[in-house]
């Protein structure tokens, strides 16, 4: 870019205007970014032509900003029941991390290590990352040691070294825990003990293990392979799956996060997946149903990833239809509302499905 010099007064005006509503600089000149600490760089990770538009960059700067707006003054997000625990907190954080930023490090770096720092608060001794008055805290705990995992394999424990030790024991012992609670049937379920299970919590536990592995920690084979075996025995004969092994109905959030946990651990082709992505198109493709549907967010978060990692026509008929209803769901304040669990929930599911094809994070790589 060549730039006039009686122009400048002019484009810097405009930069700073844009950078309050988190457009960076780089963005607003179009200087290419760097991918953080060199990953994603393989040609299967760059973002494809058409998938990230002006539009969706656009939509994505104004939830970042308002995200960050609503940041609590210790670092949490969240006001609801569900809020200032560790799950919105991390995920908020994940949404800022899809964009580049890292504890530090970017437009959003200083709200990412607010959240970390809320994170790391609430590691206890016993592994598990909770609230005091956590209620399921296993499902906080899944979305919470993922976070650090992402956190880990990005920096690879790099910058303050206090900081980086903290972060890798608390997310060894956030494994261990998820190891140990491990039920007999190989899932897991609200609480940090070897009793019940279901798909919704299993899938948490099974992300944070592949983030963990990711970025380096040993993770046990017999644990994913127990996991795997639970999540094929809840598919029921329709390609859906079930809330937990005993009888009952499918449901595409849970079919969605059925697929996921097969992809994430380390099950690419399968019947199994075949049948759970035909349900998904056939229940859930974006556009035909309720968008505020029990557990939208929810199930469009796992539907997209699912669908991402399945790649080729399933990835190119889901994305635009899923891009395309995310955007219409903005309001005019820039966040997305959920019903159940607030707008820094919504927002924070909102970022990460609209951010997916820019394949920062580790976890959503190929």
């Amino acid at each position: 870019m060549i730039l006039c010099p009686r122009h400048l007064p002019a484009l810097l005006s405009a930069v700073a205007t844009l950078a309050s509503v988190g457009v960076s600089p780089a963005q607003v000149l179009d200087i290419p970014q760097p991918r953080p600490d060199g990953f994603g760089e393989s040609a299967a990770n760059r973002p494809a032509e058409n998938e990230i538009s002006p539009r969706v960059d656009q939509a994505v700067a104004r939830g970042l900003a308002a995200l960050a707006r609503s940041q609590n003054a210790d670092g949490s997000f969240g006001e609801t029941q569900f809020g200032r625990n560790v799950a919105v907190t991390s995920l908020a954080c994940i949404a800022f991390m899809a964009d580049g930023n890292l504890p530090g490090r970017g437009v959003y770096g200083e709200n990412v290590q607010r959240g970390l720092n809320y994170v790391l608060q609430h590691c206890t001794e016993s592994g598990l990352i909770a609230t005091p008055n956590a209620s399921s805290p296993m499902y906080g705990h899944g979305f919470a040691a993922l976070f650090l995992g992402e956190v880990y394999g990005m920096t690879r424990g790099g910058g303050d070294t206090d900081q980086a030790d903290r972060l890798h024991r608390a997310l060894l012992r956030a494994v261990q825990l998820i190891e140990k609670s491990q039920n007999d049937e190989g899932g897991w379920r609200y609480n940090p003990i070897p009793a019940d299970a279901d798909v919704s919590v299993t899938i948490c536990q099974i992300m944070a293990l592949r983030s963990a592995r990711n970025a380096g920690l040993d993770v046990s084979k017999t644990v994913i392979d127990r996991a795997v075996e639970y999540v094929r025995a809840t598919q029921n004969a329709d390609g859906g799956f079930r809330y937990q092994m005993v009888g009952g109905p499918s449901a595409w959030p849970r079919s969605a996060a059925g697929v996921s946990s097969l992809y994430y651990a380390g099950i690419y082709e399968d019947r199994a997946i075949d049948g759970g992505l035909r349900y998904l198109f056939n229940t859930a493709l974006p556009g035909r149903g309720e968008s505020q549907a029990i557990h939208f967010y929810y199930g469009h978060y796992y539907a997209v990833q699912a669908m991402f990692l399945a790649g080729g026509d399933h990835w190119a008929r889901w994305w635009p239809a899923i891009r395309d209803l995310i955007l219409r769901l903005q309001q005019p304040d820039g966040r997305w509302e959920d019903a159940s669990a607030g707008p820094d929930y919504g927002t924070s599911m909102a970022l990460i499905i609209l951010q997916m094809p820019k394949r920062y994070l580790p976890i959503f790589q190929k």
